[in-house]
Order: structure tokens, then C-alpha cells, then sequence
């Protein structure tokens, strides 16, 4: 199947059948240097870690100066605007126009397609909610890739798995451009602060190339070999994120009803071994039932079955992830899909109900 024929596939592709066709596209595109299923080998000897120290700047007379940015959400319009805010030409496109506003107030510039802001800029930037999403902008109608070629670049920063990431860098490498996974570690405050961390594969002359671009939005970024290796990492590490705030959810209730004061439980856990920022910054608005969205619930929940899903491919049971999953679920069929992913306890707390 050409390239051309299989992205045809994944105009808005209905979500319940995206898994399968996505397969059935990864199959058809597949050589022997992009395999069918995820690939887990180990990356520690491919390692690279580079951290920008803090009030430095990066010099950009050797950096593309010509950025594309493509979704405006909760992550992607901070980012933008770091860009902005550092000088650099960025052209952004939103499914939702008015998201657009506050860059364009900023200095940037706005197309109606991701083709034409492809086109018009030498490294584009793509931060999508999901893999439907994410193959759509850069591999549907008008996608970004249409408008790439030799010399180009293009950066996903979305949370997808393995399969999606190396159909998404086939399809873009087919036209001549460079590919680079890097999705990040961190939620809205540090996108905001420029302190997110990038877990990037792919290109490694786009990686050096962009390096300057990632260090305006981030503290730190790792390479971490092949298309599909920064995939896996980001999946790990809100597996374990997910299974952290279930898990925290559970001790603020218990101790409640136990009769301790949960404010007192976060200030012991922050000062003993088991401390993560999380607890601190989240805990106090979760006694009070107050979630301000800084990572969706359904993003930390699609996440966890992605990851639960790379976990099958290898046989490695996730009994711990598998059932945080499970409370996820609850909590989205509560209405709770757009809020903080802290707002899980909400879940628990509708069993605690059902149970009196």
C-alpha cells in the first residue's frame, strides 16, 4: 500500500477503529528497519542527557528561526509562547481558532492548516491530545506533511505509542524531512516556566539541530536512540504517575476516616522518603475537592492504557498500573474527564458511598 493510499485512512478516523487500522497501516509501511510492533530494545547504551543551567540563554544565529506550532492546548500554547517570548518567528494552527488569539497578540503569525504552516516553516512543532489526533494533523487532509520536504523538520511532542510515532516519522521522512519524537514530562507549570523535560527519539541531526528550541521549553532533554524509544519512556513514567496519584488518593481518604487530618499526612510524607512534588502541590487542593486542570484525567487515563497496551506487547505484567486504569475509567464515567487527573479521588469516594 503506498504511503499516500495508507494516510488516506486516517482522515478522522473513528476512535473505536483507529487501533486496529493503525495495525493494519503500520503493516502496510513496514520495512525491515521499522517493524511491526513497539520495539523495547534496551536504550541505555544510546543514552543522552543535556540540562540548560538556570537564567542562561541559547544563542539562535545557528538555529532555525522559522517555527511552526500545531495545538494550542493546555501544554501547547505555553510552549508557544516561551518560543515567542524568545524571539523566534512562530506560526501556530488550533483546531479551535480562538486558541490561537493570545500568540497572535504575542507576535505570531496564523495559518489555516497545518499544511501551510508546514510549509511556511523550517522546524514544526505538533503537541495533539491523543494518536488519533496526532496522525491526523500530520498525516490526514491538510496534514503536515504535505506541506514538508528535505531540510524540513517536524517534532511531535504528543503522548502517543510506539506504532503511532513510527507511522507518523515514515510518512514524514518519506517526504525528505527530518523526524523527531519528543514527548515531555512535565504539566502545565512547567510548560509554562520552561521547565519540561523531553524525552526525544528519532533524527539525531534534527535532535542537535533543535536542541536550542527544547531548551526555551525545557530544563532537560534526553535522546534516546530510535523512533518509538521516547514513546515508551514518557508511557513508563505516567504509568508509574497514574499509579502514584491512586495510590495517594487512597491514603488522603483512609486517613480521614481514621480520624487524622490528611493536611498533616502531605507534611509528613513531604519530609520523608516517599516525597514526589506531586504530593505537595497537589494535596491540599484534593482535601479541599478542588482540581484545577493541569493534566486532564482522560489524558492520564488513555496513558495508562496505552502503556498497560506496550506492557502486553512484551508480556510483563502491570498488576498495580492495571488496576489505577480501572479507577480512571470510574472517575471519567463520573464526568470528571476534564479535570485534573488529581480529581481520581473522586472515584474513591463514590465506592466509599456505594459501600455505607
Amino acid at each position: 500500500m503506498a504511503i499516500a493510499e495508507a494516510a488516506s485512512h486516517f482522515r478522522s478516523p473513528p476512535k473505536l477503529q483507529f487501533s486496529h487500522r493503525l495495525t493494519a497501516m503500520a503493516a502496510a509501511l513496514r520495512s525491515p528497519g521499522v517493524p511491526a510492533h513497539f520495539k523495547t530494545t534496551p536504550v541505555s547504551n544510546k543514552l543522552r542527557c543535556s540540562s540548560k543551567a538556570p537564567g542562561t540563554s541559547t544563542p539562535k544565529d545557528e538555529t532555525p528561526s522559522r517555527l511552526g506550532f500545531l495545538g494550542l492546548g493546555i501544554m501547547g500554547s505555553p510552549m508557544a509562547q516561551n518560543l515567542v517570548k524568545a524571539g523566534y518567528d512562530v506560526t501556530v494552527w488550533s483546531r479551535t481558532r480562538s486558541k490561537c488569539d493570545p500568540l497572535i497578540s504575542l507576535g505570531a503569525q496564523y495559518k489555516n492548516t497545518p499544511v501551510e504552516v508546514a510549509a511556511s516553516c523550517e522546524i514544526t512543532f505538533a503537541m495533539l491530545a491523543d494518536p488519533e489526533s496526532a496522525v491526523d494533523v500530520a498525516c490526514g487532509e491538510h496534514g503536515a506533511a504535505s506541506g514538508m520536504s528535505p531540510g524540513k523538520g517536524y517534532i511531535d511532542v504528543s503522548t502517543v505509542d510506539g506504532a503511532t510515532s513510527k507511522f507518523i516519522g515514515t510518512h514524514i521522512k518519506s517526504t525528505g524531512a527530518l523526524f523527531l519524537e519528543a514527548p515531555v514530562s512535565g504539566s502545565k507549570k512547567p510548560a509554562e516556566d520552561g521547565k519540561l523535560i523531553f524525552l526525544t527519539a528519532g533524527d539525531k541531526s534534527l535532535y542537535e539541530t533543535a536542541s536550542p528550541l527544547l531548551d526555551v521549553m525545557g530544563k532537560s532533554r534526553f535522546y534516546l536512540g530510535d523512533v518509538g524509544n521516547g514513546a515508551a519512556m514518557k508511557l513508563v513514567v505516567n504509568m508509574i504517575m497514574g499509579s502514584m496519584m491512586a495510590s495517594f488518593s487512597e491514603g488522603l481518604l483512609l486517613s480521614e476516616k481514621l480520624g487524622l487530618d490528611p493536611s498533616v499526612l502531605v507534611e509528613v510524607i513531604s519530609q520523608g522518603a516517599i516525597s514526589a512534588p506531586m504530593y505537595s502541590v497537589k494535596g491540599p487542593s484534593m482535601i479541599q475537592s478542588l482540581y484545577p486542570t493541569a493534566f486532564p484525567l482522560k489524558h492520564q487515563q488513555k496513558d495508562l492504557r496505552l502503556a498497560l497496551g506496550l506492557a502486553e506487547s512484551v508480556s510483563q505484567p502491570t498488576p498495580v498500573a492495571a488496576a489505577a486504569n480501572e479507577l480512571y475509567k470510574l472517575a471519567k464515567s463520573r464526568g470528571l474527564s476534564d479535570h485534573d487527573f488529581s480529581a481520581v479521588i473522586e472515584a474513591l469516594k463514590s465506592q466509599l458511598e456505594q459501600n455505607k
